[in-house]
């Protein structure tokens, strides 16, 4: 996670969610490809715009086929948090069959606000992705759509991993993708509050995070070690109900290792820093299913 200027970004959640829906049609051999967006906060932000231009899949048996916008869309991903997501492309009509990639095709330019990140601070910097012209982002995990199945996909954009900074107050901000694919009809959520005691410790004035390891008992480090989380999402408080909450989406069917730290904002994906965790509990994920976790 990251202040002005000082740290790198990871987008965690930017998660993209790809869904692939059989379509409402008299056919039950048609199958239409409906794809959203969602992603994890990143601290110091206030926007994380992404400009999409299209979406090309690759036939394992065949040429790509790409499904261009008319116009170019700008998503804020960083308004995307928890299970929240945006479409990209809706019923889309597509062959059913094996497919070897998933690219989207961006404008992230240097010097060039097509895609762009705004701090709190009011100021705002343009994302550069090195090739993005030319490559987009790419997922090479294959997937299958079955013929008239409903097939959903979820494409994780993490936020936390994927923005680093310059360290030049004249330069873009560089974006590296870390994104992930899931069956979006085998994932589950987890939920879970935080004890007030613990979410308003001094040291968590700038806010909390929760790290998500994958496997049980897993020792907690941060992004730049051996051992980074999976993903990680930003503890919210609900001023009414005077609450401390997170949400974890997209997770596929497992057994993870969540830990809360009150440091992720001096967490560098590319560093190894000395970040102190607080707790750390387990929880297995069920498909299609909402797992409680509480730190208490």
């Amino acid at each position: 996670m990251v202040f002005l200027k000082k740290f790198v970004y990871s987008l965690s959640s930017v998660i993209l969610v790809m869904s692939m829906v059989a379509c409402n049609s008299s056919s039950d051999d048609s199958t239409t490809l409906t794809l959203s967006i969602t992603d994890a906060p990143v601290d110091g932000a206030t926007a994380v715009v992404v400009e999409f231009t299209g979406v090309e899949l690759k036939p394992a048996g065949g040429s790509a086929v790409s499904f261009d916008f008319d116009a170019p869309r700008q998503i804020d991903l960083f308004a995307l948090q928890g299970t929240d997501a945006s479409d990209l492309l809706t019923d889309v009509e597509v062959e059913a069959g094996d497919y070897n990639w998933v690219r989207l095709k961006v404008n992230a330019l240097v010097n060039t606000m097509d895609s762009f990140i705004t701090f709190e601070d009011g100021n705002s910097y343009s994302l550069y992705i090195p090739s993005g012209g030319e490559t987009g982002l790419k997922l090479v995990r294959g997937i299958t759509i079955n013929q008239g199945t409903q097939a959903s996909f979820v494409i994780d954009f993490d936020l936390r991993k994927s923005v680093v900074d310059p360290r030049n107050e004249a330069s873009d901000y560089f974006l590296k993708p870390a994104l992930r694919l899931i069956d979006n009809n085998e994932s589950g959520d987890i939920q879970g509050s935080v004890a007030n005691a613990t979410a308003e410790l001094e040291a968590c004035s700038n806010g909390a995070a929760v790290y998500v390891y994958e496997g049980l008992d897993v020792v907690a480090d941060d992004e730049g070690s051996a051992t980074p989380p999976l993903t990680s999402v930003n503890v919210a408080f609900d001023s009414d109900a005077n609450t401390y909450s997170y949400t974890v989406g997209y997770l596929t069917p497992a057994d993870y290792t969540l830990a809360i730290t009150c440091q992720a904002g001096d967490d560098q994906p590319e560093t190894d820093e000395e970040i102190e965790f607080l707790a750390s509990i387990n929880a297995t994920v069920v498909a299609d299913q909402v797992t409680v976790a509480n730190f208490e």
